[in-house]
């Protein structure tokens, strides 16, 4: 077994070798790595997927930000295989630092927290170099463009590039580009539905920005993020106004604990002026998982089920 992995690791940086020195973006300023990192550790279950998307594992030595938040499924578990969780919410710097690693793939909010230390430039000062996930990077710059799935398909070109896996980068980039092309056309001029997403939170709803990636989904799927003028990624706003805008559609957060989505659907459907909108009236959503709504792999098959949901009579 241990000759297996060590021959695993040894193909896995000689064919990455020749790729380097490489310079990628990092939320506007640019990161260069004079080698493939050989100790990776990864943020939250939306990274991992993509990290996973790429066969990085042998070159991972920890996950963090997974088991404190969500329940993970057995096709998650079996490409974890035996890396081990630093720590089931955000980590400090001392927890990323004890797996000794040379990289960090994160995001502001996403693991990067300042009020914990956990910054780039803390960790750089113990040889660890952190890729930032774009669509985080509009936290600390309101001028970047509003959501596309390009932030998506970059950070896969980004975490390829810094690893040596451009081939398969390009690969997955492609085929996910054909599939949410086959999804507009199948959508067609089915387009412009007021969509609303609904994270969580009572008093003010926490929902998606003009910068989150449902955004960008929405559109693909033929609506409109209706708090697409909300300047943020990920933030609350006031049931007022979601309220007078009448969503038509509803996107639920399933964070599959007990109750699941549902508890976000008895909430609405019992909010003095939620449920006279048109979405809670006509019992129109589609419940989806965080992986599935933050940037990753998963969200290409979101976008799909959000589509047929939002447009049945176009699938």
């Amino acid at each position: 077994m241990k000759r297996l992995l060590l021959l695993s690791l040894a193909t896995f940086w000689a064919s990455a070798a020749f790729a380097f020195p490489v310079t990628v973006e990092n939320c506007g300023a640019p990161i260069t790595f004079e080698a493939a990192p050989k100790r990776a550790v990864i943020h939250d279950l939306n990274m991992a997927e993509m990290a996973f998307a790429l066969d990085l594992q042998p070159a991972i030595v920890g996950l963090t930000g997974i088991t404190g938040w969500y329940k993970v499924g057995p096709e998650f578990k079996k490409e974890q295989g035996f890396i081990p969780e630093l720590a089931p919410k955000n980590p400090s710097v001392e927890t990323i630092v004890a797996a000794e690693p040379d990289f960090f793939f994160a995001g502001w909010n996403y693991g990067l927290r300042p009020e914990n230390g956990v910054t780039p430039d803390a960790l750089a000062a113990h040889g660890i170099k952190t890729l930032i996930l774009s669509e985080s990077c509009a936290i600390q710059n309101k001028s970047r463009p509003k959501a596309s799935m390009d932030l998506l398909y970059g950070d896969i070109e980004r975490l390829g590039a810094v690893f040596g896996k451009d081939d398969k980068a390009a690969q997955l980039v492609a085929g996910w580009k054909k599939e949410m092309a086959d999804i507009q056309l199948k959508v067609g001029p089915n387009s412009g539905t007021r969509v609303f997403l609904y994270d969580s939170g009572e008093d003010k709803p926490f929902t998606a920005g003009r910068f989150a990636m449902p955004t960008a989904m929405i559109e693909a799927a033929g609506g409109r993020n209706i708090m697409d003028d909300l300047d943020t990624s990920w933030g609350t706003t006031d049931w007022e106004t979601v309220a007078t805008r009448n969503p038509e559609f509803l996107v639920l957060l399933d964070y599959q604990d007990d109750a699941g989505y549902r508890k976000l659907l008895d909430f609405l459907e019992n909010h003095p002026a939620m449920k006279e909108t048109d979405a809670v009236r006509n019992k129109r959503f589609v419940a989806l998982r965080y992986a599935e709504l933050t940037p990753g792999p998963a969200n290409i098959e979101a976008t799909a089920k959000m589509a047929r949901a939002m447009h049945p009579e176009a699938f």
